[in-house]
C-alpha cells in the first residue's frame, strides 16, 4: 500500500489515453462549430467538453504535484468513466441526418428472410430466457471494468496499453455514430409499426428521431436484470448507435485482452460473451448485421488501436 502512494520522479508527458481523450474531445468541438446552426444548445455542448477538459487538466496537475501510482492509475481511468456522456452525446450530431434504419432493417429481413429478434424471442420466450439474455446484455459493463483493471494486476506493463486501446475503440465506434444514424430495432420496429414489419415493408422515417426518443421496452413486465438494463437505458440510451454493435465489438475486443493477459478470467468470460453477443438481438438493441459489423470492427479497431499506441510512445506525441 505504502508503494501505491509512494512519491516518484515527476513527468510532464501526456499519456496516450489522455491525447486520444484530447483529441476525440477536440474533434467533437469543431463539429459543433460546423453545424452550429442546426444544433440543439450548441453552447450546452461545448460547456461539457470545456469540463472535461478542466477534469483533465485538474487530474494531470493532482499527478504532476504527487507523482504516485495512485495518480497516474486515476488519469488512467478518468477517462473510461465518462464513456457513458460521449455515448449519448453521438445522438447530438447524428440526429441532424436522415435515419438509415429502413436499409438495416431490410438488410435482415433480405439475407435472413425474417426480423432475427422478433423470431428469437419466439423461439425463446417466457420470464427465464429474458432475464438470462438481459443478464448477458448488463454483464457488458462488469466486464468493461474487469478487462481494464486486470491486467494491472497480472500483467502491470500492459495496463495503460490495454486501458487506451479500450477507450481510442471506443471512440473509434463513437466517430462512426456521428454520422451514421441507425437507430435499432428497439426503435425503428415500435416508430413504423409491428404489421409493416412483418409484411416486410421498412419505410423510411427521415428525421423522425430527431424529435422522438421513446424506447420500447423488450422482455418479460418484471425481472432484476431486465430491471438493471432499463434503468442503464434510462440514464443514457438514445435512438443511435445501431451499426456497428459496439457491445459486440468491445466485448470481442475485451476477449482479446483478456485471453492475452490472463487466460483463465478469459474461459470464464467466454460464455458470458457469448451470450452477450445473442442479447444484442433478443433485446432488439441491433439488428443482426449489427452483430457481424461488430465481430469485424472489434479485431480491426484492435489492431488499430494497439498501432496507434505504439506510435504515440514511439514519437512522443504525448509530450507537452
Amino acid at each position: 500500500m505504502n508503494a501505491f502512494f509512494e512519491i516518484q520522479e515527476k513527468r510532464a508527458r501526456l499519456l496516450p489515453i489522455e491525447v486520444v481523450t484530447l483529441g476525440y474531445t477536440l474533434f467533437t468541438a469543431l463539429l459543433i462549430f460546423y453545424f452550429w446552426p442546426q444544433m440543439e444548445a450548441p453552447w450546452r455542448l461545448l460547456m461539457g467538453r470545456a469540463m472535461i477538459v478542466i477534469a483533465l487538466g485538474g487530474i494531470w496537475g493532482l499527478n504532476y504535484a504527487a507523482p504516485c501510482e495512485a495518480t497516474r492509475i486515476l488519469r488512467n481511468i478518468f477517462p473510461l468513466t465518462i464513456l457513458g456522456y460521449w455515448y449519448s452525446d453521438t445522438y447530438e450530431f447524428n440526429r441532424l441526418f436522415d435515419n438509415l434504419d429502413y436499409i438495416f432493417a431490410a438488410a435482415d429481413y433480405d439475407w435472413f428472410g425474417s426480423q432475427p429478434s422478433l423470431v428469437f424471442r419466439q423461439l425463446l420466450p417466457g420470464k427465464g430466457w429474458s432475464e438470462l439474455f438481459h443478464f448477458g446484455y448488463f454483464s457488458y459493463f462488469p466486464m468493461i471494468v474487469t478487462t481494464t483493471l486486470l491486467p494491472y494486476f497480472v500483467k502491470r506493463d500492459a495496463f495503460e496499453r490495454y486501458a487506451f486501446v479500450i477507450i481510442a475503440s471506443f471512440f473509434l465506434y463513437y466517430v462512426v455514430f456521428l454520422f451514421l444514424p441507425v437507430a435499432g430495432p428497439q426503435y425503428y420496429f415500435h416508430a413504423v409499426g409491428l404489421d409493416k414489419i412483418h409484411a416486410g415493408i421498412f419505410p423510411q422515417l427521415h428525421d423522425y428521431f430527431r424529435y422522438h426518443t421513446e424506447l420500447h421496452a423488450v422482455g418479460c413486465p418484471e425481472g432484476l436484470f431486465q430491471d438493471l438494463v432499463e434503468l442503464t437505458q434510462s440514464s443514457g440510451e438514445r435512438p443511435t448507435a445501431a451499426f456497428p454493435s459496439s457491445h459486440v465489438g468491445i466485448s470481442t475486443l475485451l476477449m482479446i485482452i483478456l485471453f492475452k493477459t490472463h487466460r483463465k478470467t478469459a474461459w470464464t468470460f467466454l460464455p458470458v460473451y457469448l451470450l452477450l453477443c445473442c442479447s444484442t438481438v433478443y433485446i432488439e438493441a441491433h439488428y443482426l448485421v449489427d452483430v457481424f459489423g461488430g465481430l469485424i470492427s472489434g479485431v480491426l479497431f484492435y489492431v488499430i488501436t494497439n498501432k496507434i499506441y505504439t506510435l504515440i510512445n514511439t514519437h512522443k506525441i504525448q509530450s507537452l
